[in-house]
């Protein structure tokens, strides 16, 4: 989207970003809408992920062709900086404006009134400030959150402060819960007040408005701007959130500490249902974490509503100084820190729900901060936790102004409870899509470069979870990768590079996925190789590249993952893709089936081993998967098509006539296979073998 505007002069600053030559060859009033909207979106230091609203009023015909009044505004659960036409609702105005005429309406009146004012029934439902946009007399009005305005309003003199930056050109108003009370207060505040360019709400945010898209946009931008020159006017010489208390510590060492602990945590606030971390070391969140206020004013309070709804009321503060405690007194403290929240979550909800009977929701932390180490968020998938990281950048950036201005205030307990169990806000939750199977987990899978890798990887991907593609080939992993990031967001995937007979490089790749995801629940050993030869024509190189990639490899990788799964404590499942030459060998191939039945037993020792922490360890035996294979494309084929005296093309029917079923195996066949031991529905199998092979009957199980 091109556009332009002026350089920004300090961390509270904003651009204006409005293009003129843009904005007019735009269709209609609803791609301005959807422009301004942008535009607003795209710097979370003026709007929250998926916060905020805006609107615009203006004429359109009815179904009958009769000229009508018709406001747009964001729909819930949209996000300003992505939403497009199909995101907004459409209400008719004169249906709705005469609601302010009403003396009180409740949270569900309102909703119902608003349904019933819908240009169209198969719109999205408008945002629960919808009141507040009808209500105010302009065209044109944006409702934002940006840090700087923020910092006014959660600051304990932020009254008079608004008054000394502003004049009466912004008017103040005291929190009050989003619905219809606040937005008939401000409707008729606007109405009574036409010098007024602006309103802060404490504890909440800024509402904006203009006669027409540009005005209304800019006049946001101002304030912000205005109200950003005030702030940093105020820190210029000042040791941010009281200067350092914690030394940082080297990077390398830093995320060292942070792969070894992430398990840890991550097993800790998964015991109602398994979490995906995001952890955050950057350069202002170590700024607060190592700072001598960072402890207080992160246990002050949420800055304002749209934070509270993704962070909860406060994050866990942990007490640790890598200069002076160890990893295990770390993991200690985490551990009793998440325990001790979590009793303190349930009694935050008795105490305030008044006798209600809502469920608790869960009750571990969603941010928890670490000095030395940095910020580790978590949610059902990557996408929320790294969300609810960003939305505490910028509650750090509101407190590190609110400071400047004077004492960072935050809601009261009860003003969090009522926002965190408003119904309005539990009922958005109902919209969600039902979880897949084998969300909020993450797979890692060896060899996922290659056919029954790639299948593999796809398949588990397509099942809801977050998935590791480790294959030597880097780049072709990567491809990979990006192809499940198109297709299921981003952050679902991730490609590192492992040679599997390295043990350095496989602690590395798990290093990687425990940095990116906080551990690993599913693990899919399938690098492989092939070598077929007389067995006085295999020399002691060809015997030991094979054990080294079959059998010394999948120990490497199960042993780590038994080590990561282990300090999660929360089980896993561990799938070895072996191979029919495991229970049954195959002439002319005995380095090849030798090492293949390594795996098979390998496989049986750490179920046993692995059982008692819920680890499960099972092996699925394919036969002739030659479809998108890199073994079957190399001389493999050659040697095997040679050891049955047929042309190398024949190879898919020999195979496909030799078994029971008549049938080929094809790559998507094993990683359903796969998908099965990985997911709950094997959730009492350990040490079994599932041959997909078409029904080869030498190889059996019995």
């Amino acid at each position: 989207m091109p556009h332009a505007g002026e350089q920004v002069r300090g961390k509270f600053q904003v651009e204006d970003l409005w293009d003129d030559a843009y904005a007019q060859g735009l269709q209609d009033e609803l791609d301005l809408l959807v422009y301004r909207s942008n535009l607003l979106g795209q710097d979370r230091r003026v709007c929250n992920w998926k916060g905020g609203n805006t609107s615009s009023k203006f004429t359109v015909r009815d179904i009958h062709g009769r000229p009508r009044r018709v406001m747009y505004v964001k729909g819930s659960g949209t996000d300003l900086a992505t939403i497009g036409r199909s995101g907004f609702a459409g209400l008719w105005l004169d249906d709705v404006e005469p609601l302010i005429e009403r003396d009180t309406m409740s949270d569900e009146e309102m909703v119902d009134a608003l349904l019933q004012c819908m240009v169209h029934p198969n719109m999205p439902r408008q945002s629960i400030e919808t009141l507040l946009h009808a209500f105010i007399p302009y065209d044109y009005v944006d409702h934002t959150h940006p840090d700087s305005v923020i910092a006014f309003c959660t600051t304990d003199a932020g009254e008079q402060l608004v008054k000394e930056a502003f004049g009466d050109e912004v008017a103040w108003v005291p929190y009050i819960r989003p619905g219809f009370t606040l937005a008939k207060q401000i409707g008729l505040l606007v109405r009574g007040n036409p010098n007024l360019k602006a309103v802060f709400m404490a504890k909440h945010g800024l509402v904006t408005w203009g006669n027409s898209a540009q005005e209304c946009y800019r006049s946001t931008i101002e304030v912000i701007n205005k109200a950003a020159a005030f702030i940093e006017e105020r820190l210029a010489g000042k040791e941010p959130f009281g200067g350092p208390k914690v030394a940082p510590l080297p990077d390398a060492r830093r995320r060292q500490l942070a792969a070894a602990v992430l398990p840890a945590i991550r097993g800790a606030v998964s015991r109602n249902k398994r979490m995906i971390l995001h952890y955050d070391d950057s350069p202002a969140t170590l700024e607060f974490v190592n700072s001598r206020d960072a402890k207080e004013l992160a246990l002050t309070g949420a800055a304002c509503p749209d934070h509270l709804v993704h962070t909860k009321y406060v994050p866990l503060f942990v007490d640790y100084d890598p200069a002076a405690d160890s990893l295990d007194t770390l993991e200690r403290r985490l551990r009793e820190g998440i325990d001790r929240y979590a009793d303190e979550y349930k009694a935050y909800v008795e105490t305030n729900r008044e006798g209600g009977d809502a469920p608790v929701a869960d009750p571990y932390p969603r941010i928890i901060l670490i000095p030395g180490l940095g910020l580790v968020a978590t949610g059902p998938d990557k996408g929320t936790a790294e969300n609810a990281a960003g939305l505490f950048h910028r509650a750090i950036e509101v407190m590190r102004g609110a400071s400047a201005l004077g004492k960072y205030i935050s809601m009261t307990p009860k003003e969090a409870y009522d926002v965190e169990y408003w119904p309005l806000e539990l009922y958005k939750l109902t919209l969600a899509p039902p979880e897949k199977e084998l969300a909020r987990r993450v797979a890692l899978v060896t060899g996922g470069a290659g056919g029954i890798g790639q299948a593999t990887a796809k398949r588990l991907a397509e099942l809801g979870a977050h998935v590791v593609v480790a294959d030597i080939a880097h780049d072709r992993a990567g491809g990979v990768a990006e192809e499940l990031q198109a297709k299921y967001g981003t952050g679902r995937a991730l490609a590192v590079p492992v040679d599997v007979t390295d043990e350095a490089q496989v602690a590395a790749a798990y290093d990687e996925a425990v940095l990116t995801y906080g551990g690993v629940d599913i693990v899919v050993s399938n690098a492989g190789v092939a070598l077929a030869k007389p067995v006085e024509e295999t020399d002691l190189a060809d015997w030991e590249r094979l054990f080294s990639i079959l059998s010394t490899g999948y120990f490497l990788v199960a042993r780590q993952a038994a080590r990561v799964m282990k300090r999660q404590a929360i089980g896993g499942s561990i799938v070895f893709v072996t191979s029919k030459n495991a229970m049954v060998a195959s002439s002319g191939a005995a380095a090849y089936n030798a090492a293949k039945a390594s795996e098979l037993h390998l496989a049986r020792s750490l179920a046993q081993e692995l059982g008692p922490a819920g680890i499960r360890v099972n092996c699925v035996a394919p036969d002739a998967v030659l479809e998108g294979s890199f073994i079957w494309s190399s001389k493999w084929r050659e040697e095997r098509a040679a050891e049955y005296g047929i042309a190398p093309d024949e190879l898919e029917e020999h195979y496909r006539k030799r078994t029971a079923l008549r049938v080929n195996v094809y790559p998507q066949d094993v990683a359903e296979a796969v998908a099965f031991f990985a997911s709950d529905r094997s959730g009492k199998t350990t040490g079994c073998t599932l041959t997909v092979d078409g029904g080869v009957q030498a190889a059996y199980m019995r």
